[in-house]
């Protein structure tokens, strides 16, 4: 990114094919296949039109990261606004809220830890990432990245038990 902002096209094209490969993985376990081409060219476009914004000193896959979930986010709150159409008893309807509701369920738990903790738990446990691919994103050591995790798993299994015996 910071070659294609220094007027580098062929780094430029490069990171956006890389970028969509990355998005598609990403989009790929949280929307529906007909809806990720078109979430991918948006994130891309938004990409285009704010990477004066991107601090070279800093991660890019966060910054990357966080285009991604926001447009995810903006995408799932339009679908709540949009017009249905009436659709035939036997067409089958996919029910994603169950998958809603755990998100929103990890949300909360995760926001009971550090930010440190809640971050590298997402970019391991949640989005994948090696050890040190999340060490790279977060900034964290190796070592730091695998003490955050494990600390933060033995919180949030603190945090369930005591909620679990107080009902």
């Amino acid at each position: 990114m910071a070659a294609a902002q220094n007027g580098n096209s062929q780094a430029y094209h490069r990171l956006l094919s890389q970028v969509a490969i990355r998005l598609r993985s990403y989009y790929a376990r949280r929307l529906p296949q007909a809806m990720i081409d078109d979430t991918v060219q948006e994130v891309l476009v938004a990409i285009h039109l704010k990477r004066h914004t991107y601090d070279p000193s800093r991660s890019f896959e966060v910054w990357l990261m966080a285009i991604a979930r926001y447009k995810w986010i903006d995408l799932l709150r339009s679908l709540k606004t949009k017009a249905t159409e009436a659709l035939d008893d036997d067409f089958p309807i996919p029910d994603h809220g169950e998958a809603v509701e755990n998100a929103r369920a990890i949300d909360q738990l995760l926001a009971t830890l550090s930010p440190a903790q809640s971050d590298v738990i997402r970019l391991v446990k949640l989005q994948g990432l090696s050890i040190e691919e999340a060490s790279a994103v977060s900034g964290q050591s190796a070592e730091l990245v695998k003490v955050n995790i494990h600390r933060g798993i033995k919180k949030l299994i603190s945090f369930l038990r005591v909620g679990r015996n107080a009902d």
